[in-house]
């Protein structure tokens, strides 16, 4: 298996199936603070649900379709990001992320977001990746615009949220946008 190191202190990995029993933990930390932003049905309960959850994504990725990775910091697990999309014959690929409150304010979603970014866009060759959040989530916006993205356009009142039909923000950056910005950085 493999690691790729954020900081000192963090790295990411594969989340799989046989992390359920430690996703689960994870989402019974962090559930009531990322039940607002992210898709009903990624925040599950119990083994099962999170068992569930992590094979969704797997058979994803095993069809070239998406793809969940986790964010440990000192040994635990503390977030993610993935591909909710992955359209390697379009080209484009959409990501999310999420964190429990005590990961917040690292930069970790940031990194995570870059090494995801790079692999889509330069290794893979995608054209467009996407940032889709729920107008009103300024973390979210925030790492999007971190990350170079462009915010193109709100799709009204698209994301139901207890009872309340909330506007999405839909962000994107071009591969030639990303391997431009990664250029200049390591100048």
């Amino acid at each position: 298996m493999f690691s790729l190191p954020l900081r000192d202190d963090a790295e990411l990995r594969p989340l799989e199936t046989w992390h359920a029993e430690e996703f689960a933990a994870h989402l019974d930390r962090a559930r009531e603070h990322i039940r607002p932003w992210v898709g009903q049905g990624f925040v599950t309960t119990g083994l099962e649900g999170a068992r569930g959850t992590l094979v969704r994504y797997g058979e994803r990725r095993a069809a070239d379709g998406g793809g969940l990775f986790g964010i440990w910091r000192k040994g635990t697990l503390v977030g993610g990001v993935m591909f909710t999309g992955f359209d390697a014959a379009g080209g484009t690929c959409e990501l999310g992320c999420w964190l429990e409150p005590a990961a917040e304010g690292h930069g970790l979603v940031t990194g995570a977001c870059e090494v995801l970014l790079d692999w889509a866009l330069v290794e893979r060759g995608l054209h467009r990746a996407e940032w889709l959040c729920r107008a009103g989530n300024d973390r979210s916006a925030a790492v999007a615009e971190r990350l170079g993205m462009t915010l193109e356009g709100v799709r009204r009142e698209v994301w139901p949220y207890d009872g309340v039909r909330h506007d999405q923000q839909l962000w994107a950056v071009l591969a030639r946008e990303w391997r431009d910005r990664r250029a200049d950085t390591t100048r």
